[in-house]
């Protein structure tokens, strides 16, 4: 009975060590709902998107890098499964800025007009992509 308790409280001593050396480590990084991006994605994208379930749109999670049209489980318009296009913030400003403008077909018409969104938008989908 003594060598069950030495050996639970060893147990514990060490598992208290290992939460101390990772309490040590570098702090993880922020999560991107706590990002400025996070509550205007979610007023401006949310209604059709969200990171994790394909909607009435795809799911974002992961789409930096990510071919256009090649989300699993969501059916694509032609257009943009035929435009070639991986997505970086660069072509995701151009995009918010006018779906239709970049890829004429697509089923997006959504626009959001300042770069100060755009920005914020496109910041959060990187974090949310872990790039």
């Amino acid at each position: 009975m003594i060598a069950v308790r030495h050996l639970i409280l060893a147990l514990a001593a060490a598992g208290a060590m290992a939460l101390a050396a990772d309490a040590k480590a570098e702090p993880a990084a922020a999560p991107p709902a706590t990002l400025p991006g996070a509550a205007l994605y979610q007023a401006r994208c949310g209604t059709c998107h969200s990171l994790d379930a394909n909607r009435i749109g795809p799911a974002h999670r992961g789409v930096f890098g990510r071919k256009a049209g090649s989300a699993t489980g969501y059916s694509y318009s032609p257009a943009l499964k035929a435009s070639g296009i991986i997505w970086n913030a660069a072509n995701l400003d151009q995009w918010l800025q006018g779906p239709q403008k970049l890829v004429r077909g697509t089923k997006m018409y959504l626009v959001v007009p300042g770069a100060s969104d755009r920005a914020a938008i496109i910041e959060y989908l990187r974090a949310a992509s872990g790039k």
